[in-house]
């Protein structure tokens, strides 16, 4: 534990939190530049005794339970909140990974996508939110419930996942899928819906459980991906992913080379999109004003 650089660090981040971050007035007296000690004291659920004296440099080591509350009265981000608990001593707390939502910043670019599929997917490869494109291009990968969400559930016991593929690159995908499972798994091995995950996937497929036994890892170079499309057949498209700082999940942009045969199809895609929508809207009965 180093205390100095403990109570300089809580300091710093004190004073830098204004109190209307926290939903506290700011009062013409008020001289502190940021919050004071025993409003910080108030917000971690603690006497502001203890507080003052982790700043002062004294008292016991706080324990694990103290600086998690702190952490949150503070409003510290994960990185910072590791970095409290290294230098108090302890090793940083396990990441536990949000599965239901998207992420501000992400759905913010996501919203940007018009012009190209687009999908955001969590650490589970559950498909959280897809644009337009990408619905037309892989079809509606969010309707899925229960563990078949998973997109490396789906893979290994559905069949209907594998049609949109060439045969001679399941093997390619299967190894893939696999790695990225057993990455999240190794990052995230408290997590009970990953080990929920990969506890049926070793029940149910063989295929699976021979290639989780290999330990397979990700290369830095990822193929591009080969679709047959039932309406505009054989697409070879490139994946660009970004991951959000958490890891908690990925937006995935599928694009094509510019001029290329599958970039006309993907164009072509997104009009057939429209006409069918419009062939759908134009199929209702009208209604009436009256009986």
């Amino acid at each position: 534990m180093d205390r100095a650089e403990l109570a300089d660090f809580l300091r710093t981040r004190r004073e830098a939190l204004q109190p209307e971050e926290v939903g506290l007035p700011r009062t013409r007296r008020r001289r502190a530049s940021g919050l004071r000690r025993e409003e910080v004291a108030v917000l971690s659920s603690m006497s502001t005794d203890y507080y003052s004296r982790i700043e002062q440099q004294r008292g016991p080591r706080p324990s694990e339970q103290m600086l998690a509350a702190i952490a949150r009265g503070l409003r510290l981000s994960l990185d910072e909140r590791d970095h409290l608990f290294r230098l108090a001593g302890y090793a940083a707390p396990k990441r536990v990974s949000r599965t239901d939502h998207v992420n501000p910043g992400i759905l913010r670019i996501f919203d940007r996508m018009e012009d190209t599929p687009a999908q955001v997917v969590n650490h589970l490869g559950e498909t959280l939110a897809q644009n337009r494109l990408s619905t037309l291009l892989i079809g509606d990968q969010t309707r899925h419930t229960g563990m078949a969400r998973a997109l490396a559930y789906r893979w290994f016991t559905d069949p209907a996942e594998r049609q949109l593929f060439p045969v001679e690159d399941h093997t390619r995908h299967s190894r893939t899928v696999t790695a990225q499972l057993l990455a999240v798994h190794n990052r995230d091995s408290a997590d009970p819906r990953v080990t929920a995950l990969v506890d049926a996937l070793l029940k149910t497929s063989t295929e699976f459980a021979g290639i989780w036994s290999e330990h397979p890892v990700l290369g830095p170079y990822c193929a591009p991906k080969r679709i047959e499309h039932p309406q505009v057949g054989p697409l070879e498209l490139h994946g660009q992913s970004l991951v959000d700082p958490d890891q908690s999940q990925i937006l995935t942009v599928f694009t094509a080379q510019p001029g290329s045969e599958s970039h006309e199809k993907l164009q072509f895609l997104s009009v057939i999109g429209d006409q069918v929508a419009q062939g759908a809207d134009q199929s209702k009965p009208e209604r009436g004003n009256g009986p």
